[in-house]
């Protein structure tokens, strides 16, 4: 399958193939939002992208009770945010995730979760950010890049 911007993705196996797609263009101190309804496929994206930067068979549980997971990549580090269960903005400082931005990629499920918190970050002015929706019998993802 070819992948763009947008596209319509039929099943989870497609969803994990765009997230491996979508590795491919990032680099450490990049953050990806990742948006959309539970079930959407946030959890199975990230799943396929961080796959694609450690190893195929990688274990990639949902952080939704740990909030963070952390891997060591072939080439740079990931961490797999889960912001869900936040009660309050500034519990990102405790499960530290501007420091893991410094050096890491970021994936951040629940990035609304941040509304109202003085970022202050350069990579959080110019996030990717990554929209899956309900389509049909499958998903509709749309990419926006950084600047545009």
């Amino acid at each position: 399958m070819i992948f763009s911007d947008d596209c319509f993705l039929k099943d989870d196996g497609d969803t994990a193939a765009y997230g491996a797609w979508l590795a491919e263009q990032l680099s450490p101190g990049d953050v990806v939002y990742l948006l959309g309804e539970l079930g959407a496929g946030k959890s199975t994206l990230a799943r396929g992208l961080i796959r694609a930067l450690t190893t195929p068979d990688e274990d990639v549980p949902s952080p939704t009770f740990t909030l963070v997971q952390t891997y060591e990549g072939r080439d740079f580090d990931i961490a797999h945010f889960d912001l869900y269960r936040l009660t309050d903005p500034e519990e990102v400082h405790e499960i530290g995730l501007f420091e893991l931005a410094d050096t890491h990629l970021c994936l951040i499920e629940w990035p609304q979760r941040l509304e109202g918190l003085r970022l202050g970050h350069f990579a959080f002015d110019a996030p990717w950010i990554v929209r899956l929706k309900e389509e049909d019998s499958g998903r509709r993802v749309t990419l926006e890049r950084p600047g545009q």
